[in-house]
């Protein structure tokens, strides 16, 4: 819990300082990640104590280098490492995307169901009617659950809508009950 709440102060000063000097920090941040889960040797060097913190600065002075990462970016990462808080990266990178979405009034949720994949018709109804409920725009993955037996289960935030089989029969058996 303690390094999340680290993790959103570096997230929410990194965004500030991007703003002031028009970078995209999300942006950047979500090159760098892409870049680190594609190589199991970068993320290693980053995130194993294998190696000396001079090793991971001069790796990390590399890879910000080909992906034109701004000042800001690279000194936050190497402050990170000096201080042997790299560890927390992946955190502070997804409290900036999360802060960064807030922000552009996107929303990101999750659709739970028993099918496979969902009618992308059907998505798109749910995304339409979030938006007008919610007044932003979600962004929905689809997710197989097994413990869905039919219908679906909407989770935006902490707003959710469970329109599943398993749900309305639970509804009519305590109305049954209450009588």
């Amino acid at each position: 819990m303690k390094e999340q709440a680290v993790a959103r102060v570096y997230a929410k000063s990194l965004l500030e300082l991007g703003d002031e000097r028009k970078i995209d920090i999300a942006n950047e941040l979500t090159k760098l990640t892409e870049v680190i889960n594609k190589s199991n040797e970068l993320e290693n060097v980053m995130f194993l104590e294998l190696f000396t913190l001079d090793e991971k600065k001069a790796v990390f002075a590399e890879v910000a280098k080909k992906l034109s990462l701004s000042p800001i970016t690279s000194e936050t990462v190497k402050f990170l490492i000096d201080e042997k808080r790299i560890g927390i990266l992946p955190l502070i990178i997804k409290e900036v995307i999360v802060m960064d979405d807030d922000r552009k009034g996107f929303m990101k949720g999750t659709i739970e169901g028993s099918d496979a994949q969902i009618d992308p018709e059907f998505k798109a109804k749910i995304e339409s009617f979030l938006k007008n409920k919610l007044g932003r725009q979600p962004t929905l993955d689809y997710v197989q659950n097994s413990n869905v037996s039919a219908g679906f289960k909407v989770t935006v935030e902490d707003l959710q809508l469970d329109a599943s089989l398993d749900n309305q029969l639970e509804q009519f058996k305590q109305s049954i009950l209450s009588e």
